[in-house]
């Protein structure tokens, strides 16, 4: 599930996702790996869920490990709005 406000990252490949999974459990980020909203389209089929508290976090330790989300977008109501990656 997704809450207002929430930021959904995905990636357009299984093996992305599945590593930005374990980078972000080692750094002790705050994190879901979801499936990827219907709303939202994507390959993958899998996404990660943080909070605005935990982007700055998140975020650098993706940019760290070259992990750096496809498309990033964040839940406003009952829709999403794209943001810059």
């Amino acid at each position: 599930m997704v809450r207002d406000k929430d930021i959904v990252a995905i990636f357009h490949s299984i093996h992305r996702v599945m590593k930005a999974e374990k980078v972000l459990k080692l750094a002790g980020a705050d994190f879901l790996l979801i499936p990827v909203p219907r709303q939202l389209a994507s390959d993958c089929g899998l996404a990660i869920r943080y909070t605005k508290q935990e982007q700055n976090k998140v975020e650098a330790v993706l940019d760290s490990e070259g992990l750096q989300p496809a498309e990033l977008y964040r839940r406003e109501g009952k829709g999403y709005i794209r943001l810059e990656p």
